[in-house]
């Protein structure tokens, strides 16, 4: 059996991007042989509309950027927005993480459970453990799946912030935003802007009285 091509059929038909280790297990050859196979999958693929890519510490197929209209073509309903206010938070919990629902509303000044159950429901945020404080909150943490949608290896490739402590709040919403809408831009050119999701309650700026613990 022709381990390459066996290779691609295991990339395709995953349901999440496969690291190394999966690999070599499922296609049964020594650890150290499939960096190998990728590098021939990926010389064979050259010239075709697909492409092997690292994501979320995997490999996964892709389309080919200009082949994305046609492909945009097929999908429906097409993947939704983000609110302004799941933005600001799925920025902070990815600068800031983990972080818990209090500290987010603490940044933030409002109450962000709408936003965070949208997110948590979503895919992109995930419940990372409890913090050892009173009421124990919850903590929150990005996912692999908040690295495929952005199209990230690691956390690590996230853009750095100029003055991490200084205007933060801006600072984090627009870098997201940036890298939506240039993710948008090349999936789906040319398409009508949607609008929205309704992914937040209406919020309700925090005073000065101090935060509630997380809901138990």
């Amino acid at each position: 059996m022709d381990k390459v091509w066996a290779l691609q059929a295991t990339i395709f038909a995953a349901d999440e991007p496969c690291d190394e280790l999966r690999l070599a297990q499922v296609l049964e050859v020594p650890l150290e042989e499939i960096e190998g196979l990728i590098a021939e999958l990926q010389g064979r693929l050259e010239g075709s509309a697909l492409q092997l890519v690292r994501l979320a510490g995997g490999y996964h197929l892709a389309t080919r950027p200009q082949y994305a209209q046609y492909v945009q073509r097929l999908r429906e309903p097409e993947p939704e927005k983000l609110s302004p206010q799941a933005m600001e938070v799925l920025a902070i919990v990815a600068y800031r993480q983990p972080i818990t629902r209090p500290e987010i509303d603490d940044i933030r000044g409002v109450n962000s459970s709408g936003a965070v159950n949208s997110l948590l429901a979503k895919g992109l945020m995930t419940i990372s453990g409890r913090r050892n404080a009173p009421g124990r909150p919850f903590l929150f943490s990005t996912t692999p799946h908040f690295l495929s949608v952005f199209g990230l290896n690691e956390l690590d490739e996230l853009p750095r912030l100029s003055e991490p402590d200084a205007n933060m709040l801006e600072q984090l919403a627009a870098r997201v935003s940036e890298a939506q809408a240039e993710r948008a831009a090349e999936d789906h050119e040319q398409e009508p802007a949607d609008e929205p999701d309704q992914d937040a309650d209406q919020e309700t700026p925090i005073t000065g009285e101090g935060t509630e613990p997380e809901e138990q």
